[in-house]
């Protein structure tokens, strides 16, 4: 597991895998994760987010 950001953002500023995984993310999930940004806070995180949201198990 890496490292653990504050935040989405952080973890965007320190891990171009994360970013460049949230950016090709669909539009619609990408605006879910950003209400829950601070809750966002490795690339396994957001991953397990992004597949919950994909699947619709918000």
């Amino acid at each position: 597991m890496g490292p653990k950001y504050t935040d989405m953002y952080a973890l965007f500023e320190g891990d171009a895998e994360a970013r460049r995984y949230f950016e090709d993310l669909p539009d619609y999930v990408r605006e879910q994760i950003k209400t829950r940004a601070g809750n966002v806070n490795s690339l396994a995180s957001l991953q397990d987010y992004a597949e919950n949201l994909l699947r619709g198990d918000d």
